[in-house]
């Protein structure tokens, strides 16, 4: 076989040789990429591995206005939706409401005969509304806002839509002391 032929069948198996290398590199090259992390890449075992950032907590629905007051002892302030103005279940109490009123001087003497109207105490927020049926008197309406067993007085006659009342009260009070009229019996 003359010397030239010999080069070029040479250069020929060079060219096959290398084409092979080159595909075997590309198909190890592909292989390694669907395994992930070179060996000597990776972490050493016992390392700290940092965790993906987690969401920020989504936030909570808003609570559902309720008529139903929260369970507590009675030094719990019940809240109630502002709203409407609904029945405080007993917080507070009549009980609570008349000894508010017998205790602040003037409105409501000891010797009084009164009960509070069995469809009231009415709450929303914080605030309350009671009507109190007095022998021999009209109606007296009565505003207090507060924990049950720490009752301020807002507002106590025949007409209880002062200006606390208009401007700070819940829209259930407001309905019931200012847009309600004057009281059962009242002119």
């Amino acid at each position: 076989m003359p010397a030239h032929a010999r080069t070029a069948r040479s250069g020929a198996a060079v060219i096959t040789v290398a084409a092979r290398a080159g595909a075997a590199a590309v198909a190890i090259a592909t292989l390694a990429a669907g395994c992930g992390v070179p060996p000597e890449l990776r972490d050493p075992p016992g390392s700290v591995v940092p965790s993906p950032a987690t969401a920020p907590p989504t936030a909570s629905p808003p609570p559902v206005a309720s008529d139903l007051p929260p369970i507590g002892g009675p030094s719990a302030t019940p809240t109630f939706g502002e709203a409407a103005a609904v029945l405080c279940h007993g917080q507070p109490s009549a009980t609570q409401v008349m000894a508010l009123l017998r205790s602040s001087s003037g409105i409501l003497p000891r010797n009084t005969r009164a009960t509070v109207r069995s469809d009231t105490p009415l709450c929303a927020g914080t605030w309350q509304y009671s009507v109190i049926e007095v022998a021999q008197r009209d109606p007296l309406l009565v505003v207090t806002r507060g924990a049950p067993g720490s009752l301020t007085l807002v507002a106590a006659g025949t007409n209880v839509c002062n200006i606390p009342v208009r401007t700070s009260a819940p829209a259930g009070i407001r309905k019931v002391a200012c847009e309600a009229g004057p009281a059962p019996g009242t002119v």
